[in-house]
């Protein structure tokens, strides 16, 4: 009698097909869903295998060590609630879970399923996938039989035959060899998968295929292959498919499956099934039980960082504690030294030694080759690194969890990011490359994943919408959106609200969002191993030669304990390089970061006072709108300030609710008013924040504190805020922290508060290491604008582009506090804006700013580097400065000698770069025009050694004055910006007209007044608050305003508010501690108004045609109006040449910066 087991009896099943959506475009579930699916199901265990890849089985790795932390807690609970006799939580218990891969073959060879069975089977199948990769352009993968018989050792491999194949006597053949062939080579390793397909054939191919692998000893073995989780996921496979394809759904036919069958089964299905071949589904456990391999054997793999005769803790040790003497030089304290021992006995028992050996390695090379550096993050803040000199913030000013990133408890390495002036970065890649090698140095990899814009378009690609419809869709989501597509962007797009398809599209696009679309290179998050790299994860080929990026992102590397720095690049780290060079060129006055620090300096107060008044346009973090409108409610005082500052305008806080409680606390610490803390623990952990939580570390202590959870739950807490939005996981640690504080005795209001507030953390939540490190760039940077304005403003257009505003917004600021600013000349100028002697006058800083006219020190002007002219390059602008001798003294003169091509020089004209030489912009480029390198005399050899400088002189010809307007254009079509003027100026008086008001003069309107201004749109902010206000900086001839967009508002003049160039806004000023906004009432769009630059001209026209006279701008490069016989279309013509000048001065001038 047959043995098979009832139904009634689970049957062991494992399985090994299941493809995710790291199987780009093909599976349609997360690794984390088949996780949780699998436990659901009760199976024994099962394996993902993804297309040539095992980018996704990190994720599933990990998830599965949750679930199995989690049932352990939930076990525990339920004891004590069974003691209360009350209701128990349910359990889920995670199944086994095994990584491998799908080798998909170029040569014909089948797919086949690979699952090593040790840690060198997972070497192996690295180096395999590797050799795919590197044979193939970046993403995409060339594997032949031939390599898996190179690397195939150590594996357990499973054949997936295609079943149409083995329909013909030759398919079965073919198949038979490959068969006979890799049986040779891997004897009974090898298995061959059943599959079913659902189309009625599978009892016939499933007879021919038992009878192969029985005639070539192969055992069988049973997989679902599944595509998604759940059966509700088969419309959103077929989206894929559809993308894949590039069809719409109803242009796919056979391409998509007839059926849902493709979904995660359990094992009484698939026993049901394949009940004819119980053996198929017993070989599953047989399978499985040979594979022993865990992805935590890849932990702790870091780089070798020993000295010779010294142990690396020792190493450590001797590093900390010269550094400490170099930090303390007056001695070290008592509570330093016992800080110091202890974070060394926390790094030696979970030996990250290394770790911290590799960042101070990294570091010193870069302070040796004058780069500027700064660490941050959780663990760079601690005392062991600001004696190493990993970071300048002296740790005593934040009270630092270091067992934040080391615990005992946790198997999670230290995290330190390391910022490089961005210019220098490279350098120090190549410094790692070098030192460690590229077989053990690798870039991680980024995960590009659909968002509301990408998701949108290609669903409703799918769906078969017009590319109109398609774009109207994208163009209404705001930026880098997370939020998800709405009927808000439908309604934009004018689709049908009530239309199923329009349903389907947002359904289907808000499920397709956070889905992999590829693997990009990191920014700069390097994996450097002890092991080769491509034993530990597959590598592929990044743009650079010889540089790889690995199939990890650093969320999978921290799950595994491998080693990753950042290596970050930061723009205003090369703007204080270069202010610090300038400052000691020009000023003998010698600064470091260090000397910039946290420290109570007695020339604070002014920087202070400038930060309060929020003169902040160009300094590091605080330059934005939402930080502007705090600064003066805030009033920063001392270098901790600076820290919440950095902290608490992000959206999370705004969100969490935390701003004006934070706000209110400072109001009743000045009027002395008693702050509650409702506990003297919980005093401990938020009387720096004077009792709002706004800090990562402080959310994780009030959970451990008041709520009674282990450190391990507390970092799950802090990591769960980054994923709040997209798991929903908020209910789960909800309950837990509520019924906890109340259980120790607070107030239910009290922490339900203190959870909204964490919760509002979501993914900004800020950890206060990386707000220190930030704050000391915020001080260095306005000390720098408080007393050297010239150098600051020479220094951050250098280190372009960075930061909010653009170069013409950070000119005018130099200038209303009294800087000259020069402009590019052939003569004077070089590649960077450089300072030049020059008398500072006191009167030149604008009456706002008057309390800075006795602290500013400056002495010097600035020059406009040929940097900021568009089209040229550094090298040719370089030979110009060398060849320049004591000056060029005509156009023709530096054509000669410069050795640049007539275009450069038509471009430097343009720039109106010749007014050292006397010539207009008009007469340099008619002076250019006239150079001809055919019929140049200067080249013939008899003229080689004369004076090029009379030769061919042009007779002098009397050339139309260029208006101002005109001028203004032109400064900002080829310099984006215009010291001659603003364009705002020549409406002014139109404006006054109007009633409009100028930005200078909105101090003086009374708060709650109705008022309307008027400016070219600098930046839209949208910080990620849930209330979705848009912050809108417009800028006029006298200064910036500052308007609030409502959402309503908003919604009624969204296309405006995205696309104007210059506004016209009507609403109610808003004055609070000397910050002014006006509340949006009305929005017009007033980009026509600018064409009144180009119409200027038309006051000296010659004649109705003559195109050049009146339209002295449209040069002979811009292309000429075609001359039209018929009266009428001329008449027709006039009326849009109107139109065409301002659409031309629209498109010159600054669009406007989005920001979140």
């Amino acid at each position: 009698m047959n043995a098979r087991p009832s139904f009634h009896e689970p049957v062991p099943f494992f399985e090994i097909g299941v493809r995710t959506n790291f199987s780009f475009l093909e599976g349609a579930s997360h690794p984390e869903e088949m996780v949780v699916q699998a436990a659901r199901l009760k199976l024994s265990g099962f394996g993902i295998a993804d297309r040539n890849s095992v980018a996704g089985v990190v994720k599933a790795h990990a998830h599965t060590k949750l679930l199995q932390t989690k049932y352990k807690e939930t076990i525990k609970e339920n004891l004590e609630l069974r003691a209360k006799g009350k209701p128990e939580k349910p359990l889920l218990k995670p199944v086994a879970f095994q990584p491998g891969a799908r080798l998909v073959f170029s040569d014909d060879t089948p797919d086949i399923l690979a699952y090593p069975q040790n840690r060198k089977g997972w070497a192996h199948l690295c180096r395999l996938l590797s050799a795919g990769n590197l044979k193939a352009e970046k993403g995409s993968c060339t594997l032949e039989e031939a390599d898996l018989m190179v690397w195939g050792d150590e594996m357990m491999l499973a054949l997936v035959p295609n079943a149409e194949s083995v329909e013909t006597p030759e398919g079965q053949e073919k198949l038979k060899q490959c068969l006979a062939r890799l049986w040779m080579r891997f004897g009974r390793k090898l298995h061959m998968v059943l599959s079913p397909a659902y189309d009625g054939r599978d009892r016939l191919v499933f007879a021919t295929l038992s009878i192969i692998a029985l005639r070539n000893g192969v055992r069988l073995i049973a997989s679902n292959q599944p595509l998604y989780h759940a059966t509700e996921r088969k419309p959103l496979a077929d989206i894929v498919v559809s993308i894949r394809e590039h069809v719409t759904i109803a242009e796919a036919g056979f391409r998509l499956a007839a059926n849902a069958e493709r979904y995660l089964k359990g094992a009484a299905e698939m026993a049901r099934l394949f009940r004819d071949y119980p053996k198929a589904v017993a070989n599953t456990q047989k399978f499985f039980s040979r594979l022993s391999f865990s992805l935590d054997e890849l932990k702790h793999n870091y780089p070798d960082e020993s000295v010779p005769g010294e142990a690396v803790s020792e190493t450590l040790e001797r590093l900390t504690r010269e550094g400490a003497k170099w930090r303390y030089p007056n001695g070290i304290s008592e509570k330093v030294a016992k800080q110091i021992d202890h974070e060394l006995k926390l790094i030696r028992e979970r030996q990250y030694e290394p770790y911290f050996l590799t960042v101070h390695r990294i570091m010193e090379y870069a302070r040796s080759q004058n780069i500027l550096c700064q660490g941050r993050g959780s663990a760079a803040n601690s005392t062991v690194c600001y004696c190493l000199r990993i970071t300048e913030v002296n740790p005593e000013i934040t009270t630092l969890l270091f067992e934040r990133f080391i615990s005992t408890e946790r198997e999670e390495p230290p995290d330190i990011d390391v910022d490089f002036e961005h210019e220098k970065r490279e350098e120090v890649i190549q410094f790692i490359y070098r030192h460690y090698h590229k077989e053990h140095a690798g870039l991680t990899a980024a995960v590009t994943s659909y968002r509301a814009r990408s998701a949108g378009r290609e669903v409703a690609k799918a769906f078969g919408l017009s590319e109109d419809v398609q774009s109207a869709l994208a163009s209404g989501v705001w930026g880098w959106s997370t939020e998800e597509l709405s009927e808000r962007e439908a309604k934009l797009a004018g689709l049908n609200l009530t239309d199923r398809t329009t349903r389907n599209v947002l359904s289907y696009a808000a499920t397709l969002m956070g889905f992999p679309r590829h693997l990009t290179q990191h920014v700069g998050g390097f994996v450097i191993t002890r092991d080769r790299l491509d034993e530990v994860v597959p590598i592929m080929h990044t743009a650079m030669d010889d540089r790889y990026m690995i199939e990890w992102n650093k969320d999978d590397l921290d799950n595994l304990n491998i080693l990753k720095i950042d290596v970050l690049a930061l723009g205003m780290l090369t703007c204080l390089a270069k202010a610090f060079d300038l400052l000691l060129l020009h000023y003998d006055v010698k600064k470091e970061l260090a000397d910039l620090g946290s420290g109570e300096y007695p020339d604070r107060v002014p920087v202070y006072d400038m930060i309060c008044r929020a003169d902040t346009i160009g300094v590091f973090q605080i330059e934005s709108r939402a930080q502007m409108s705090m600064l003066p409610r805030l009033k920063p005082r001392r270098f901790y300030d600076l820290v919440i500052e950095v902290a608490i305008v992000r959206p999370g806080p705004i969100q969490g609710n935390m701003v004006h409680p934070y706000l209110k606390r400072r109001d009743d610490v000045l009027q002395n008013r008693p702050i509650d803390y409702h506990r003297p623990e919980l005093k401990a952990v938020l009387e720096r924040t004077l009792g709002v939580p706004l800090f990562q570390e402080q959310a994780m202590q009030i959970a451990i504190t008041a709520a009674g959870f282990s450190a391990a739950k507390a970092d799950r807490l802090r990591r769960s805020m980054a994923t709040f939005k997209r798991t929903g996981k908020v209910d789960e640690f909800k309950q837990d922290l509520v019924s906890g504080m109340v259980a120790n005795g607070y107030p239910q209001d009290f922490a339900e508060r203190c959870f909204s507030q964490i919760e509002g953390f979501g993914e900004y939540g800020f950890p206060e290491s990386h707000a220190a490190s930030f704050a000391l760039l915020v001080y260095a940077s306005s000390w720098l604008k408080t007393y050297y304005p010239d150098v600051f403003c020479a220094a951050i257009l250098n280190a372009q582009p960075m930061g909010f505003y653009a170069p013409a917004q950070l000119v005018r600021d130099a200038r209303e506090h009294g800087v000259e600013v020069r402009p590019v000349d052939v003569n004077h100028s070089r590649w960077d804006c450089l300072l030049e002697e020059a008398r500072f006058d006191q009167d030149a800083v604008e009456p706002r700013h008057a309390s800075m006219r006795g602290h500013i020190k400056t002495k010097c002007a600035v020059r406009l580097g040929f940097r900021q002219v568009k089209g040229l390059s550094d090298e040719e602008m370089e030979q110009l400065v060398e060849r320049r001798g004591d000056g060029y003294r005509s156009v023709r003169d530096l054509w000669l000698r410069s050795g640049l091509a007539k275009s450069q020089i038509e471009r430097l004209a343009d720039a109106d770069a010749f007014g050292s030489i006397g010539l207009s912009r008009r007469e340099a480029l008619w002076a250019v025009r006239a150079l001809d390198a055919g019929s140049a005399a200067e080249t013939l050899p008899l003229f080689d050694l004369g004076d090029h400088t009379d030769l061919q002189l042009e007779p002098a010809v009397a050339l139309p004055e260029m208006l101002p307007g005109e001028q203004v254009i032109e400064d900002y079509r080829y310099l984006s910006l215009s010291l001659k003027a603003h364009p705002v100026s020549f409406l002014r008086a139109d404006f006054a007209n109007m009633g409009i008001v100028q930005n200078r003069d909105l101090p003086n309107v009374a708060n709650g007044r109705m008022v309307t201004i008027a400016g070219l749109v600098l930046v839209r902010q949208r910080p990620g608050s849930a209330n979705g206000v848009i912050f809108m900086t417009l800028e006029d001839e006298t200064g910036v305003g500052n308007a609030i967009v409502w959402p309503k508002m908003f919604e009624k003049y969204r296309a405006i508010v995205m696309g104007a160039r210059l506004v016209k806004i009507r609403g109610r000023l808003q004055s609070e501690s000397g910050v002014i906004h006006v509340v949006v009432d009305y929005i017009e769009d007033m980009t026509a108004a600018l064409g009144i630059l180009q119409r200027e001209a038309r006051r000296f026209g010659v004649s109705d045609r003559a195109d050049e006279a009146l339209r002295p701008t449209m040069d002979h490069r811009q292309k000429k109006r075609r001359v039209s016989p018929d009266p009428l279309e001329r008449e027709a013509g006039a009326a849009t040449e109107g139109r065409t000048d301002i659409v031309e001065t629209a498109k010159v001038m600054p669009r406007g910066r989005n920001f979140h």
